[in-house]
C-alpha cells in the first residue's frame, strides 16, 4: 500500500477557491489511478474526481463538474484538486485515495472499494 498525506483543506467563503493536494509515498506513484472523494457529516463517502495513470484521462461528479479540476505531477509524486467556485454544499472531509489499478472504468473508478489505499482527510468548510 502507498501513504498519502492531503493538504490544503481550510475555511473559505462562498465562492473562493481551495487547492487540496496529495503527496503519495512509493515509487509506483506514477502506475495508480488516483482519487478524491469526500464525507459530509451524517452522508456516505462520495465519489468527487478520478486520473488516470498519465494524467489523460480525468473523470468528475456532476455535482463539481466544471468547478473542480483533478490533476497529478508524477514527477512529485503528488495529485491536486482545484476547487474553484465553492458552495456551501462542497462542505466536507476530502479524502485522497489510490488504486494499483493504472486503469479504472469510468462506473469502477467512482466507487471507494476501487482503491487501495487512503489518506486522512482534510476539512474544506464553506460558509454562505
Amino acid at each position: 500500500q502507498v501513504q498519502l498525506v492531503e493538504s490544503g483543506g481550510g475555511l473559505v467563503q462562498a465562492g473562493g477557491s481551495l487547492r487540496l493536494s496529495c503527496a503519495a509515498s512509493g515509487r509506483a506513484f506514477s502506475t495508480y489511478t488516483m482519487g478524491w472523494f469526500r464525507q459530509a457529516p451524517g452522508k456516505e463517502r462520495e465519489f468527487v474526481a478520478f486520473v488516470r495513470w498519465s494524467g489523460g484521462s480525468t473523470y468528475y461528479a456532476d455535482s463539481v463538474k466544471g468547478r473542480f479540476t483533478i490533476s497529478r505531477d508524477n514527477a512529485k509524486n503528488t495529485v491536486y484538486l482545484q476547487m474553484n467556485n465553492l458552495k456551501p454544499e462542497d462542505t466536507a472531509v476530502y479524502y485522497c485515495a489510490a488504486s494499483e489499478r493504472a486503469w479504472l472504468g469510468y462506473q469502477t473508478g467512482q466507487l471507494p472499494n476501487a482503491y487501495d489505499s487512503w489518506g486522512q482527510g482534510t476539512q474544506v468548510t464553506v460558509s454562505s
